[in-house]
């Protein structure tokens, strides 16, 4: 990754129909590109208070998302394309339809997009997407709902710790190991002993 940062600075301001060109192909590391160069592209009209250009980056993320095919793809920039939007506009309401959707990668793109509200310091967004995925099916899913309760537990415990007496007897056990990885040791293995 360092690599590839390095390699699209002198690229940042490059033009959609180009970032779409990138976006298309075949090659993992030039989709990984093309999408760091959007993610740069929205963190700074965010910085600059631009709303109409975080828009218009959210609105070409989500119209690609058959090509934002692999988690780290996801991981490294829907939060500042998807999550840091939706957060300034404060609009929940396409997350829980991405949460929603027959594709693995727009249901992770739902969950890792809430560590913007999380930040932010509305956590209970987290918790409402988790909530909606917490019976998936697929690996990859119940990781990403484990880290972003994980780090959603931090900023209130309470709250996760609630939303794990409603969960934690039938939640995905991966998805409850990430969730308490940052709880005292005693904490952990009374939420283990959940599953027994």
């Amino acid at each position: 990754m360092p690599a590839l940062r390095k390699v699209i600075k002198p690229f940042h301001d490059l033009a959609l129909d180009e970032i779409d060109i990138a976006l298309a192909s075949p090659v993992h590391e030039h989709r990984m590109a093309a999408l760091l160069i959007c993610d740069a592209q929205a963190g700074r009209a965010r910085r600059r208070g631009d709303a109409a250009e975080q828009k218009r980056l959210y609105d070409f993320y989500l119209a690609h998302t058959a090509r934002i095919n692999n988690w780290d793809l996801v991981d490294v920039t829907c939060r500042e394309v998807i999550g840091e939007y939706l957060f300034a506009v404060d609009d929940v309401k396409p997350l829980r339809k991405l949460a929603r959707s027959k594709d693995i990668w727009e249901r992770r793109i739902a969950m890792i997009s809430t560590w913007s509200f999380t930040r932010a310091g509305r956590p209970e967004v987290a918790f409402e997407i988790a909530g909606i995925l917490i019976d998936d099916e697929h690996d990859l899913i119940h990781k990403a709902v484990g880290w972003m309760l994980r780090d959603a537990g931090q900023r209130a415990p309470a709250a996760l710790d609630a939303f794990l007496e409603a969960h934690a007897a039938t939640m995905p056990r991966t998805a409850l190991r990430y969730a308490i990885e940052k709880l005292p040791p005693q904490r952990r293995k009374e939420w283990l002993a959940h599953r027994a």
